[in-house]
């Protein structure tokens, strides 16, 4: 494999687990309510999965999705590809402006620290971000004033998304 293929191959791996079992259709696709697929995880392990529903999609673009797994019933949210969502994307930080603080990576907002009004001092804490379960502590650079937190925990962020505003 090319190193960027492979890189992507893990990554995907490390996320959501032995992915090479799934069916092609499935894994571009996913799955309609009613279809029925198996997936060996690893030896001897078989995996039954049937989709019962999928709800409509809401406003940031997820959707619940109602399941099976060896005939227990499950439910997870996932984001609908197919949906564009009235979600706006996040506004991108401003490179060179001060004030601005932006996502070095893409990832999850595992905790804010500060918030609108909060007084912060060089090196404090105001967010941390998690990737591939490693967490990332994004620091004020400055003495300053919090003016706006734009994420909140549990939020999915792309690299130079503006989390943090200063005044």
């Amino acid at each position: 494999m090319y190193p960027k293929v492979f890189t992507d191959y893990r990554s995907r791996n490390t996320t959501y687990g032995p992915v090479r079992t799934l069916p092609t259709k499935t894994f571009f696709y996913g799955m309609k309510p009613g279809e029925e697929i198996t997936a060996e995880i690893e030896p001897g392990v078989t995996l039954e999965i049937r989709c019962q529903a999928i709800a409509d999609t809401n406003e940031e673009g997820d959707a619940k999705v109602f399941f099976e797994l060896n005939g227990q019933p499950r439910t997870i949210r996932i984001a609908d590809r197919s949906s564009s969502g009235s979600h706006a994307a996040r506004p991108k930080a401003e490179m060179g402006n001060s004030a601005h603080i932006g996502a070095p990576m893409p990832g999850v907002v595992a905790s804010v620290g500060a918030f609108a009004g909060t007084e912060v001092k060089t090196g404090d804490l105001l967010l941390t971000l998690e990737a591939m379960k490693m967490e990332t502590g994004i620091h004020a650079e400055r003495d300053a004033v919090v003016k706006a937190v734009h994420v909140t925990p549990g939020a999915q962020v792309d690299a130079k998304d503006l989390l943090v505003e200063l005044e």
